[in-house]
């Protein structure tokens, strides 16, 4: 049975019976095709990629499984639509925190119509696509401390200044209060989520690694999801971090040009994301032994 993903923090939702993707109980995501270019690009875009033979297996991880396309009885019940199969991304999570990156100083292609380039590039001044290289398009925090899941509406949060995107990606990794911007952030959990041999530093290098040689797409608008546990952090627990990149309507051939766009951004998040562990109190703050130390002898013989 297909179901609305509760996940979802960013684009096309589902609720209130609008056009959205769902979710099935094997770990699949079917996002229905637009209506326009869009869609024949991102399909397109799928196809050509999952039979690309140069595409080392290191990099394949960083992109959704793709499993074809298929005719599915749509969200909005106006029928049998045509669906993009996916990997579904925090299928078996559990209460996953989400940050959805929108990539780029540019989010538009010089390929598409001028109408569509005036409204990108008036949302691209207004926000932090500009002065970072790459904005916010949505995210979900988990606050282990209330067991309650902190959302912001998406329009909040892509109208955010640059200030307060790099607050954001702080409050990330916290373990305070996260529904209070103008509260410190403690960075509690930075230097096992940004940090480590897996954490999602390491991983954005390894990114950036291929993008600097790739010449075979140019990725426009393209988001790169940030995912992990804030529950099994806390509990001393592998919090499962992982990086995927989404999004692929408006993706086209790269004819030998390297994706300096792209890439622009990547190396500008890739620095915030080094800020942070490089300040004392963020990557100092605890690691996974002393977390793990912490949830088996608690403070003041708490049980």
């Amino acid at each position: 049975m297909l179901k609305i993903p509760k996940n979802q923090v960013a684009g096309h939702s589902a609720a209130d019976g609008k056009l959205g993707p769902l979710i099935d109980d094997s770990g699949r995501f079917y996002k229905p095709l637009q209506g326009d270019e869009r869609g024949s690009n991102e399909a397109i875009f799928y196809t050509s990629f999952s039979l690309n033979t140069k595409i080392p297996d290191h990099v394949r991880k960083f992109f959704p499984n793709f499993h074809g396309t298929q005719l599915v009885e749509a969200s909005d019940a106006s029928g049998l639509k045509p669906h993009l199969v996916l990997q579904d991304l925090n299928f078996g999570r559990s209460n996953p925190s989400i940050m959805d990156i929108k990539i780029g100083s540019r989010t538009w292609a010089p390929q598409a119509p001028e109408h569509y380039i005036q409204k990108c590039l008036k949302k691209d001044r207004e926000t932090s696509s500009l002065p970072l290289g790459f904005r916010l398009s949505g995210l979900q925090i988990y606050e282990t401390q209330k067991s309650v899941m902190w959302k912001p509406g998406k329009k909040s949060v892509q109208s955010l200044s640059a200030d307060d995107v790099k607050l954001l990606l702080r409050k990330f990794v916290s373990s305070n209060e996260s529904g209070v911007l103008d509260s410190e952030p403690d960075c509690s959990f930075a230097s096992i989520v940004y940090g480590g041999p897996s954490g999602i530093l390491s991983q954005l290098l390894e990114l950036k690694a291929w993008f600097e040689d790739q010449t075979m797409y140019c990725f426009y608008s393209c988001s790169i999801l940030l995912m992990f546990e804030n529950e099994l952090t806390s509990n001393g627990i592998n919090p499962r971090v992982e990086i995927k990149l989404i999004d692929f309507a408006h993706v086209f051939e790269g004819e030998g040009v390297i994706d300096h766009n792209f890439l622009g951004g990547l190396c500008s998040l890739i620095k915030f994301i080094r800020e942070i562990l490089a300040v004392p109190d963020c990557s100092a703050a605890v690691s996974l032994e002393d977390v793990q130390k912490k949830h088996i002898y608690p403070e003041n013989g708490a049980t």
